[in-house]
């Protein structure tokens, strides 16, 4: 039972990269132009789509959280190198 549960909670991570692995794909399809009118400015990239370019991650992530749950979204400043986060690491307005 217990290596069923693991199973499942193995195939839902593995789901859950595979689509930001996508979500990445795009954003990098994108990137140029959005270095060339948006730089340093926020992307939101959910399903592949670019859903709207914030002024500040908090903004993004306001805006992610309420559209999308839990997720999974790409948020990403514009001309800045990736950042790594934790899985584990969720977003909370304080």
């Amino acid at each position: 039972m217990t290596l069923t549960g693991d199973i499942l909670v193995s195939d839902f991570m593995g789901a859950q990269m595979s689509t930001i692995t996508e979500e990445i794909k795009a954003f990098e399809g994108m990137q140029a132009q959005l270095e060339a009118d948006h730089m340093g400015l926020w992307v939101l990239i959910h399903d592949c789509v670019l859903v709207d370019v914030f002024e500040s991650f908090e903004a993004a992530a306001d805006e992610a959280v309420r559209r999308f749950g839990s997720g999974p979204f790409l948020i990403r400043q514009i001309g800045a190198p990736p950042k790594m986060l934790p899985v584990s690491l969720m977003y909370r307005r304080s």
